[in-house]
């Protein structure tokens, strides 16, 4: 469990994420570029989080492997979300100032992919992270609701 939650935290997890996008202000990333630095800077901490409590209740290798593609279309679709809510949200709603992200010139998905482009990769993701849930069933219902709120969320 502790080399779960170390690596989440690490050069390829958090601080390794943010240190991508500190890099990234003012450059243009590709996709691919974009989507490792969320699925280390976000990503990483929700797989792990997913996968500590899967360690907990003593889950099978099959579980796990579901589990860690779960959390990472999850994650990115967190981002993908954030990104475009930073565009097209309020400020009193989101509780942060809308617009920072272009106002820092930080790469999004929707500066790389466009509105349209972005809200299906949305959709991709969510799908992706559904469908790493179906072998689970009805145990796994509450993150297939984490998922469509990490998708439709307004804040």
């Amino acid at each position: 469990m502790l080399r779960t939650l170390g690596a989440a935290c690490g050069a390829e997890g958090m601080a390794g994420g943010q240190a991508l996008d500190l890099a990234a202000v003012g450059k243009t990333l590709t996709l691919a570029e974009l989507e490792r630095m969320h699925a280390y800077k976000t990503g990483a901490l929700i797989r792990a989080s997913v996968r500590l409590g899967a360690l907990a209740g003593g889950a099978d290798a099959a579980t796990l492997a579901a589990l860690d593609r779960y959390g990472h279309a999850v994650g990115l679709a967190f981002q993908v979300q954030d990104d475009i809510l930073d565009v097209e949200g309020a400020t009193e709603v989101l509780g942060k100032t809308a617009g920072k992200d272009a106002a820092a010139a930080k790469p999004t998905f929707p500066s790389i992919l466009g509105m349209a482009a972005s809200r299906r990769r949305l959709a991709e993701l969510t799908e992706a992270a559904l469908d790493a849930l179906r072998p689970l069933g009805a145990r796994a219902a509450t993150l297939a609701t984490l998922a469509r709120y990490a998708a439709e969320r307004a804040h």
